[in-house]
């Protein structure tokens, strides 16, 4: 880490903002880190991204998907200086009106800021994605559903690789059926912890974006399910329901059929959260997202209930435990023990 820390400081040193004080930021589950820097002079603040390539990361894509979003109107931040070979990104600063944070302290906002975020979604969705971004395909929804086999139930109770399989092969089935078109820019995380309310700006300029370096193309519902099947905090049923009506008219989609893939999305996108979320305790050693996964199993139980799960429901709910304080006790005391598959 101190030779990291001191590729940051000559990163930085190279820049208009040499000689800023360095603070530490929030996190998130990768292996990114944020330092926030302040100009003593002006008080005028940046962000540094340290994204090690040696780690896995690789800061092209946002710089890629932030020029995108930008340049459509929306407020990605800006890059200031970048060296992407080191790892290294200097940003503009969004603020800290982080939904997560703001929802709670203003919770009157609550209705203003879902459909902002949602509005935002209703804009991107009108542009062609860039060219060059790999689809969100089914096999690969697949693949990843099947996370929650291969990290939860493998540690949670007992592999099964011929349930992994059958229920792999429906998973697909379903998502061929129901969610195969790829038709715009999907940021995948697209929810409370990752959006900024900016109201000093305008339109759908007023949601800050962060941690889309992942986008591909996708399905117009996966980042509504994103939005409102948030992992880490509690979106009220109502206003799920509204934002979803919401984007069904400006968008003119089909009410019925959005409903369904809206589902078939959801049931995937928490059971890869599911396998991640264990994951992220038993590989890299982090417990906390455990205190999660109750959240993250109600939204698959209630994406499950519908018809267009009915072949994916059984097998699911067949093998996988429900995440009771015995079974994620189980999983913590495993934490950072399994180092690979």
């Amino acid at each position: 880490m101190a030779d990291r820390d001191a590729a940051a400081r000559d990163f930085v040193a190279k820049t208009d903002w040499a000689g800023a004080q360095i603070a530490p930021l929030a996190g998130d589950a990768s292996n990114r880190r944020y330092l926030r820097l302040t100009d003593t002079a002006t008080n005028a603040t940046a962000v540094l991204m340290d994204a090690p390539p040696e780690r896995g990361e690789d800061t092209a894509p946002f710089v890629a998907i932030a020029g995108y979003l930008t340049a459509l109107g929306l407020s990605a931040p800006r890059i200031l200086a970048a060296d992407t070979k080191a790892g290294f990104l200097l940003i503009e600063d969004l603020g800290d009106a982080l939904y997560a944070r703001l929802i709670p302290t203003t919770p009157g906002l609550e209705p203003t800021l879902y459909e902002a975020a949602t509005d935002v979604l209703i804009a991107l969705h009108s542009h062609a994605p860039p060219a060059g971004l790999a689809t969100y395909d089914a096999p690969l929804m697949a693949d990843l559903a099947a996370l929650a086999y291969d990290w939860y139930l493998a540690h949670a109770g007992s592999p099964d690789d011929s349930a992994r399989a059958m229920f792999r092969d429906t998973m697909e089935r379903a998502l061929r059926a129901d969610a195969s078109e790829a038709p715009v820019l999907i940021q995948r995380d697209y929810h409370a912890e990752n959006l900024l309310w900016l109201p000093d700006r305008d339109g759908i300029a007023r949601v800050g974006l962060l941690d889309f370096q992942d986008a591909m193309r996708g399905h117009p519902a996966y980042d509504l399910v994103s939005l409102l099947q948030d992992a880490r905090r509690d979106v009220p049923p109502r206003i799920a329901a509204q934002m979803i009506r919401h984007y069904t008219d400006r968008t003119r989609a089909d009410a019925t059929a959005f409903d369904r893939v809206y589902h078939v999305l959801g049931a995937q996108r928490n059971l890869r959260i599911l396998g991640v979320f264990a994951r992220l305790c038993l590989r890299d050693g982090k417990p906390h997202y455990l205190d999660l996964i109750p959240r993250v199993w109600n939204h698959l139980m209630h994406d499950l209930d519908h018809p267009a799960l009915n072949e994916v429901a059984p097998l699911v709910r067949a093998v996988l435990p429900a995440p009771t304080p015995e079974i994620l006790n189980l999983l913590r005391a495993k934490c950072a023990s399994v180092p690979t598959l």
